[in-house]
């Protein structure tokens, strides 16, 4: 199986303008990213999308692959069906974040191990929650599975809501799982999927992969072990920049 990995980067992000060209330690992010991403074993091939020149310019500057897409696309996974039209001959693709410097590769080759099973058009991962402030943290998405490690639905609420349990003891007295947000399609799937009109789930939780599911897509979830650390803020790169002087 033929798989590319994509790291979409924006420069106009809303609340953190510039974010992928930000200096971690003498790299940008989006370096950082792109060379964690090369190290998966999984891909045959890595290239950041992007709709800014500066990005363009600053990776062809380190010799990483890069194209230019469109500045009207909504989502990563918009980003990513303009790559796969371009660039054509892959089976799958990975939607690699470009805000996660610090990815696994081992979790982009454990995403891209679902794809073994031909039954599976779409992926991502989830990992346990352990945290009681994470449970009930609403910019952490929350998804429940079924017995075939699907995606149920994904909530910024806590699911399930557990009846005469009190809210300091629900680790206790269940298993719940939070979304790391890197995505797997089948390259087939992948126009299919970027051509669906927002829903009304979408629009209330402003989770886009709820648009799959009110669709009818299944989302084969995979569980890590490994905690992401993304840059949502400039107050989270401290944070990063702690774990990379270690």
């Amino acid at each position: 199986m033929k798989i590319l990995g994509i790291i979409p980067a924006r420069y106009d992000s809303t609340r953190f303008p510039g974010k992928p060209l930000i200096d971690l330690a003498g790299k940008s992010m989006v370096q950082r990213v792109y060379e964690q991403a090369k190290k998966a074993t999984s891909l045959a091939e890595v290239v950041v999308a992007t709709d800014s020149q500066e990005i363009y310019s600053a990776v062809t500057a380190f010799k990483g692959n890069v194209i230019m897409t469109s500045d009207q696309h909504q989502s990563g996974t918009d980003r990513c069906a303009e790559v796969c039209i371009k660039m054509i001959g892959y089976d799958a693709i990975i939607n690699i974040q470009g805000d996660e410097p610090l990815i696994d590769p081992k979790q982009i080759n454990l995403l891209a191990s679902c794809f073994n099973d031909i039954s599976v058009d779409l992926a991502t991962l989830v990992k346990k929650i352990d945290k009681q402030e994470e449970l009930f943290n609403y910019n952490t998405p929350k998804v429940i599975i079924n017995n075939r490690s699907e995606a149920i639905y994904f909530s910024r609420q806590v699911i399930p809501y557990l009846k005469d349990v009190a809210p300091e003891n629900y680790l206790h007295n269940h298993t719940f799982y939070k979304h790391i947000g890197i995505y797997g399609y089948r390259t087939t799937t992948l126009g299919i999927i970027a051509s669906m009109e927002v829903g009304s789930l979408e629009d209330s939780e402003k989770l886009e992969q709820l648009r799959w599911i009110e669709n009818g897509c299944r989302i084969k979830v995979a569980i890590t072990e490994k905690e992401s650390l993304a840059i949502d803020s400039p107050e989270d790169v401290e944070r990063v920049l702690k774990v990379l002087k270690k």
